[in-house]
């Protein structure tokens, strides 16, 4: 029962924390900004002169149940923030070309910057010395070094971690920050691993140690909270614009309501992208840890080398997310029922990797 009451616990915390809290903070501006308004038409001249404790019986009440709300239509609202849906095809193409640049300039930068530190060092390579005048040749890059040259080793440190929140593979680019800062550890188990960890998400999380799954869940939480925050900053910016066309509408109240969110609207975007980098480290962790859980449970051992565990994760993705084939029969070797380990000449025997 105790642990059932933790889990049941850990779970309401999240929701709370992640999507009830921003909720009510979103509400409280409504009915502080934007109700007063309002406050000649029916149902809010009501409400409004019912009393305090009516009034604040009601902001919870509607507080928890749009907090709910959000929280079932989580990933609509994600998929829209990422760039995936609700986005003209030309402008997602368009934002994912300006976003590979991006990433190229931050590699480029910090490439410039080490090479010069190593040119400072002693000699270097012919192949460095090349790749050094040609960036330094490159006139957006060296505009773009002179500020960072000016920088402190902390400051530069920031060029590396603005570049970890991009996927390693640039064909995974998505159109948004904060698309590319969760596709990084989307794709992390298989880029290191071959383990698909969004086809793989279940059996995972529902086999790895708890603690590193709690990591997860409060890691996701904070993101979850500046992503309910905007969002909802976004409706009380709409509501406050319709309530200017309202019956001698408080104007000043109104406009402040309309500048002030919508200034913070890019403030807790950023936090939001900000906040993924504890929710990548979350999930690297659930990789790292809950791969030989995960192959237990399904019955697999891990092969004693890294070509021979990418081949199995490779063939136990395959199987979860495509019809069955023959081929699939290359798993066999990996069975915990085996008393020796695959031969490398059967590592390559299944599917071909995605």
């Amino acid at each position: 029962m105790g642990d059932i009451a933790r889990s049941a616990l850990g779970g309401a915390w999240t929701v709370l924390v992640g999507w009830l809290l921003p909720t009510a903070l979103n509400v409280s501006l409504f009915v502080v900004a934007v109700l007063p308004s309002l406050r000649r038409t029916g149902w809010s001249a009501q409400l409004w002169s019912s009393g305090v404790t009516p009034l604040s019986v009601g902001v919870l009440a509607v507080s928890v149940l749009l907090g709910l709300a959000l929280n079932a239509l989580q990933n609509p609202l994600y998929r829209v923030l990422e760039g995936y849906a609700l986005w003209p095809g030309a402008l997602a193409s368009y934002a994912c070309a300006r976003r590979r640049r991006t990433k190229q300039d931050l590699q480029d930068r910090i490439g410039l910057l080490r090479l010069e530190r190593q040119e400072r060092d002693g000699p270097l390579a012919p192949e460095d010395t090349a790749r050094l005048t040609a960036l330094r040749a490159n006139r957006r890059i060296a505009r773009a070094a002179r500020k960072d040259r000016r920088r402190s080793a902390v400051q530069r440190s920031l060029l590396r971690e603005r570049l970890a929140r991009f996927p390693v593979d640039d064909a995974q680019l998505a159109p948004t920050r904060l698309g590319n800062a969760i596709r990084r550890f989307e794709e992390y188990g298989y880029d290191r691993f071959r383990l698909d960890t969004q086809v793989m998400w279940n059996e995972l999380t529902g086999s790895a140690p708890e603690p590193v799954r709690r990591q997860v869940d409060l890691a996701r939480a904070n993101v979850d909270f500046f992503v309910a925050l905007l969002c909802g900053h976004c409706a009380v910016v709409l509501c406050a614009a319709v309530a200017l066309t309202a019956a001698r509408p408080d104007v000043p109240l109104l406009l402040a309501a309309i500048v002030v969110p919508g200034l913070l609207v890019p403030v807790w975007y950023r936090a939001a992208v900000s906040a993924t980098d504890e929710w990548s480290a979350a999930v690297r962790a659930l990789v790292n840890t809950g791969r030989k859980p995960l192959a237990e449970s399904l019955g697999l051992r891990l092969p004693g080398d890294l070509a021979g565990e990418r081949a199995m994760w490779a063939l136990v993705s395959k199987m979860s997310r495509l019809p069955h084939h023959e081929r699939a029969a290359g798993l066999d070797p990996f069975r915990a029922g085996r008393s020796e380990g695959p031969p490398a000449a059967e590592y390559g025997g299944g599917m071909s990797a995605r």
